[in-house]
């Protein structure tokens, strides 16, 4: 299972896992809700997975000017 971390507002490549014997338990996704899931990860087709998180350059642009959380794609 090929794992690949995406930042969700400005789609660049974080990071990627390409190991066949890691598990959802391992990466820690048990301690998501059923909403968190379907929000942050998406299965591949070719059985990959997709998880969608913030890069540190989004981080410290939303912390910097908040008011950018209230639009829906505020980083591209």
């Amino acid at each position: 299972m090929s794992v690949k971390y995406i930042c969700r507002h400005c789609q660049s490549s974080i990071g990627e896992i390409s190991r066949d014997q890691v598990s959802e338990y391992q990466l820690g996704f048990h301690f998501l809700t059923p909403e968190e899931r379907s929000d942050i990860i998406a299965y591949n087709m070719d059985g990959g997975v997709t998880v969608k998180v913030v890069c540190d350059y989004c981080k410290q642009a939303l912390d910097a000017n908040p008011e950018l959380n209230l639009i829906g794609s505020p980083l591209q």
